[in-house]
């Protein structure tokens, strides 16, 4: 058995963050990392991701890929620092560029912020393969829909890491009212999520409580999902789902830290240029269309 896999959770962004390795040749990738912010403050720290770091020191693993599912709107991510600390090649999907120009647009990033996805090391296309290992591969699944670069992660047909396609089947399915996103995408998505085999593992990018349960969970299976997402399980058709997902939408709030994630991501986790005051700065558009 090579593929090990352990899972990090961040409470105040509800957020699961995961080590994967093959335990034969110790190679190792980190999925959605976080950086500590405190929006009140503009604080800034490591602790998640020293959490990752000591357990990555303690297992002696050596880490080749530091991966998103996406531009996270929810937590910032710590990728930078992580590659800092312990090397390995930070990945996206290639859809970041549509990502990169909007909100580059949005935040008025100016022409020295790249939108060719060059802040990563590697872009990804659906089902390009990433060798982790002589044992392990990593297929790109696109999953659109939430945002125009998500990507889904099937790990030998075993697992997939879905970020935030989908969660918890008594919580449903993601969001879709980003720009760039669309429900009748990530139906689709889903559908093709729901390809995969009734086994395979399905790995969420975060948990919330809904009424009735008590524990956060981080894992579900295709077929839990395809008997029993309350959005999109097989009682649900797609004209139904559309329909639900756009009207759930419509009451949502912002995630709190939707400003400092989405420029901090679209960045792959690095702050934005410091000014010539030496301080890097988050920018709150007011009465943007």
């Amino acid at each position: 058995m090579s593929l090990q896999i352990q899972h990090f959770f961040d409470q105040p962004t509800f957020t699961y963050s995961y080590v994967i390795w093959d335990d034969q040749t110790n190679d190792a990738a980190i999925l959605d990392s976080v950086m500590d912010y405190d929006a009140a403050s503009g604080r800034a720290v490591y602790d998640s991701a020293d959490e990752l770091i000591g357990f990555v020191n303690g297992k002696q693993l050596r880490v080749n890929y530091i991966m998103e599912t996406h531009v996270h709107a929810d937590h910032l991510s710590a990728a930078p620092y992580l590659r800092e600390k312990l090397g390995g090649k930070m990945v996206i999907g290639s859809e970041i560029l549509t990502v990169q120009n909007v909100f580059g647009k949005l935040f008025n990033a100016g022409p020295d912020f790249p939108r060719d996805g060059s802040q990563f090391d590697v872009l990804l296309n659906d089902d390009d393969i990433l060798e982790l290992s002589e044992n392990i591969k990593i297929r790109a699944m696109h999953t659109p829909g939430h945002t125009p670069a998500c990507m889904s992660y099937v790990v030998n047909d075993e697992a997939v890491f879905v970020g935030d396609t989908l969660f918890m089947p008594d919580f449903g399915t993601a969001r879709c009212d980003f720009p760039g996103g669309s429900a009748e995408t990530l139906y689709n998505s889903v559908m093709k999520l729901f390809q995969l085999p009734s086994e395979t593992d399905v790995y969420l990018c975060h948990d919330y409580l809904p009424e009735g349960r008590t524990e956060y969970q981080y894992k579900t299976t295709i077929g839990e999902q395809r008997a029993n997402n309350i959005h999109i399980g097989e009682s649900n058709n797609k004209d139904e789902f559309i329909a639900k997902r756009t009207a759930r939408d419509a009451q949502l709030a912002m995630p709190k830290l939707i400003m400092p994630s989405v420029q901090v991501n679209m960045r792959a986790g690095h702050l934005p240029p410091p000014e010539d005051n030496g301080v890097s700065y988050i920018k709150i558009p007011v009465n943007a269309v």
